[in-house]
């Protein structure tokens, strides 16, 4: 039980700084320009010391090993994921919204100007959009994609559940043919399941009509 003492400090300690990176007051406003690259690092070095405690020996050293593999591996994600997201940002008009949470960018585009009414051809207008995706993924290669069609609650669940899935095809079907890999692609129906705002108001359903692209770095 003694030898555990230095993983479990070292993780504590770790823990510390992923708050600190996300506060820093020496930033204006609190914002850290650099925040997500440090949260992936400290969030790597956590993984990395918790597995290498694991199998440390008598002094520890697999958890500080593991914690510095972790942490360099979780900066470059975390710089790769900034990069993008800022290209991306520049790329795309303002109806698409994008969110880096540090492990994953999420892009969101609402199905009331990517799909007509019932339908899942997606518009024209969208399709150069979605073309500057494909040309990012294949710029960040080292990444899968999930494609997560969403609807709102009218109708029957049954029938918005396969709507969500046509669309999210639809839209994974532009990517490919924009130069993506089908095998980094998925295609995922989440039908009236996840609504993000009240499907009580005409407002709210619009929000729940939606397609996300979900960009996740490949460990």
């Amino acid at each position: 039980m003694i030898r555990a003492k230095k993983p479990l400090l070292m993780l504590s300690g770790a823990s510390l700084l992923l708050a600190t990176a996300c506060t820093d007051p020496g930033y204006v406003g609190g914002t850290n320009p650099n925040q997500k690259t440090q949260q992936g690092a400290i969030i790597g070095g956590l993984i990395g010391a918790g597995t290498g405690a694991i199998v440390s020996d008598s002094k520890g050293k697999g958890a500080l090993l593991g914690g510095v593999l972790g942490a360099v591996g979780g900066a470059a994600i975390g710089n790769a994921l900034d990069r993008q997201e800022a290209e991306l940002r520049q790329q795309l008009d303002g109806d698409v919204r994008i969110v880096n949470t540090g492990d994953r960018l999420i892009l969101t585009m609402p199905q009331d100007i990517l799909f007509p009414v019932d339908g899942a051809t997606v518009a024209p207008a969208l399709r150069d959009d979605l073309f500057k995706v494909s040309q990012s993924l294949q710029a960040y290669p080292n990444t899968t994609v999930q494609v997560v069609g969403h609807t709102d609650s009218d109708g029957d669940a049954g029938y918005n559940q396969g709507l969500s899935l046509r669309r999210a095809n639809a839209v994974a079907d532009v990517l490919a043919s924009g130069g993506v890999p089908y095998g980094r692609l998925r295609a995922i129906g989440r039908g009236e399941d996840q609504p993000v705002a009240s499907n009580l108001t005409s407002e709210g359903k619009a929000q729940n009509r939606r397609v996300e692209i979900v960009i996740l770095p490949n460990a």
